[in-house]
């Protein structure tokens, strides 16, 4: 067991992508909200921020989970939750592998080569290598023809919301049961906006699945639960390739803040 740490979970968006202090993904930010809100609790230990880019909801679920596991006092947790797209599968064992054999697949893997995703994408020469790298990893370690499979025949907007939803109910329940103070938001709004809210009223269970997310824990940016990337989009924040910049984190926390210091503690 560990000492006492505060988590932070999720994707590119708590992790810190093309952010101030961006070292081409090999380290996470200290300039992301995650780590800002950190700034403001009256946390002792340290930060460890499990947030990976390209994460979907039941691998940051999965990530959160093993690190509360394995730590003996966790002071709070913070997570903002990622794309309903994105698939986190176990694969046969291959060394390029989290952990030797947990991936992230996402439509991004299905469409284009590594060479022609690269020269697609604008934005930094940094992001553009991280994206480069990720592409090729789908090739070597076989994943990239699953990855198509997946999304041809099988992927669909109910099984990602029910996939989503029961991660975040999992975790949830782990955390309560744990007694460690956490809170939840949003990176963007697929989780329960539009017509994946909309499957709440259509269908018996998941409305009794959707029931079981306690909102009391969560924090939104604006109506119908905002994501932060939409909010930055709407308050015109400068973007990078795709993420939210110093800027828009930043202002992000100072309005995350009261429902933090109320959910988890804060200084004032």
């Amino acid at each position: 067991m560990s000492k006492t740490r505060f988590i932070a979970g999720g994707c590119s968006f708590t992790y810190g992508s093309e952010l101030s202090d961006d070292d081409k993904g090999k380290k996470h930010s200290e300039h992301s909200w995650a780590y800002e809100l950190y700034k403001h609790s009256r946390a002792t230990g340290d930060y460890v921020c499990v947030a990976k880019p390209g994460s979907g909801n039941s691998g940051i679920a999965r990530r959160v989970f093993n690190a509360v596991a394995n730590i003996k006092e966790v002071e709070g947790v913070v997570v903002m939750w990622s794309f309903n797209s994105r698939y986190d599968w176990a694969m046969p064992r291959h060394r390029e592998l989290e952990d030797t054999r947990w991936v992230t697949i996402s439509p991004w893997d299905t469409s284009m080569s590594s060479d022609e995703r690269h020269q697609a994408l604008a934005g930094s020469e940094g992001q553009q290598e991280v994206w480069k790298q990720r592409a090729d990893l789908m090739v070597e370690t076989g994943v990239k023809p699953f990855a198509e499979a997946i999304y041809r025949y099988g992927a669909n907007a109910y099984h990602e919301t029910y996939q989503s939803w029961k991660s975040i109910i999992w975790l949830q329940n782990i955390l309560e049961k744990k007694k460690i103070p956490f809170m939840f938001t949003l990176a963007d709004n697929s989780l329960f906006y539009k017509e994946m809210e909309h499957l709440k009223d259509q269908d018996p269970f998941m409305k009794a699945l959707h029931d079981e997310i306690d909102f009391t824990k969560w924090f939104s940016f604006g109506e119908r639960m905002m994501g932060f990337n939409q909010w930055a989009t709407l308050n015109d924040y400068e973007k990078g390739t795709t993420h939210p910049l110093d800027k828009a984190h930043k202002d992000a926390t100072m309005l995350m803040l009261p429902t933090f210091k109320k959910l988890i503690g804060g200084v004032e």
